[in-house]
């Protein structure tokens, strides 16, 4: 083993670590979509309510809607954390081939398919919250008449 195979190993183990900037990124965003959640979910339960949720059946009703959202962002954060594990598993994987002189090819191959297979699925769990918040909320244009 040379310098040049470890200098050659942190090159491709670059473009997997640019993935995981961008996973910890997206990651980023659910996690605070999810705060968002649970702290909307919070103030229904833990504070006075607005007049229009004074109802227990609307309560009921934004309260399940918020379980769901809750859910689907708790999916997509799951999923998206496994793909960054898989990716970390890679780049061990691309060090330990050239540390051990072992091919890993199938492995590494299969660990970045299931890592870009499970990044799809965190991301389709979170078009899927997207899509049930942007359903459940209405917002209301006054139009003034002048």
């Amino acid at each position: 083993m040379s310098f040049g195979d470890v200098a050659h190993a942190i090159q491709l183990a670059l473009a997997p670590v640019f993935l995981l900037t961008g996973i910890a990124g997206l990651l980023n965003v659910m996690a605070s979509r999810l705060a968002r959640i649970i702290d909307r979910g919070r103030s229904l339960t833990e504070q006075e309510l607005p007049s229009h949720l004074q109802n227990s059946d609307a309560l009921h009703k934004e309260l399940h809607r918020l379980e769901r959202r809750r859910h689907y962002a708790s999916l997509a954060i799951t999923a998206c954390t496994c793909s960054a594990l898989l990716v970390c598993m890679v780049v061990a994987f691309i060090f330990l081939q050239v540390l051990l002189q072992v091919e890993f090819k199938w492995v590494i191959s299969s660990l970045f398919t299931a890592s870009t297979l499970t990044l799809i699925v965190g991301l389709a769990y979170f078009l899927r919250e997207v899509h049930l918040a942007t359903r459940t909320v209405r917002i209301q244009v006054i139009v003034r008449k002048e």
